[in-house]
């Protein structure tokens, strides 16, 4: 019996982006309970200027992730197959995960005091009309 292997949030073609925000509020309403795309661990947004793209922050799910070296207390730890995971009651906010990571993915929720953070769950690719973006298996070896 072969072992499910981790999948990671990958961004297909983003011209094809309209910027609805559809992915932004799913994500909020399904990992935070929240309607507002503040509490969204993906941001859409525009490139700047009359002709800017949209383009998606999103984590990259490094195999050794900076946020995750950067947190003194263990809040955040590696995913095998890339990414992080939260231990919310470990983290202190002191935000340096923020600073740490390298793509400028990670938002801080100041109501919670802690990171918000991608979990590699897929439900921004569920509720994205065009298909931008797709969850794909890992090609890290675990």
């Amino acid at each position: 019996m072969e072992r499910e292997r981790k999948k990671i949030l990958k961004i297909g073609e983003m011209n094809q982006c309209i910027g609805c925000c559809s992915c932004m509020l799913a994500c909020a309403r399904t990992v935070h309970g929240d309607y507002s795309p503040v509490k969204s661990a993906i941001q859409i947004r525009s490139s700047g200027g009359l002709q800017g793209k949209f383009v998606a922050d999103i984590c990259r799910g490094c195999i050794h992730p900076p946020c995750a070296q950067a947190c003194a207390t263990g809040a955040l730890t590696a995913r095998k197959g890339g990414g992080v995971g939260l231990h919310r009651e470990k983290c202190i906010g002191c935000k340096k995960c923020i600073d740490a990571c390298l793509v400028g993915a990670i938002r801080f929720d100041q109501r919670e005091g802690i990171p918000i953070i991608c979990i590699q769950c897929g439900a921004c690719t569920k509720n994205c009309p065009h298909g931008v973006l797709r969850m794909e298996v890992s090609s890290y070896a675990e």
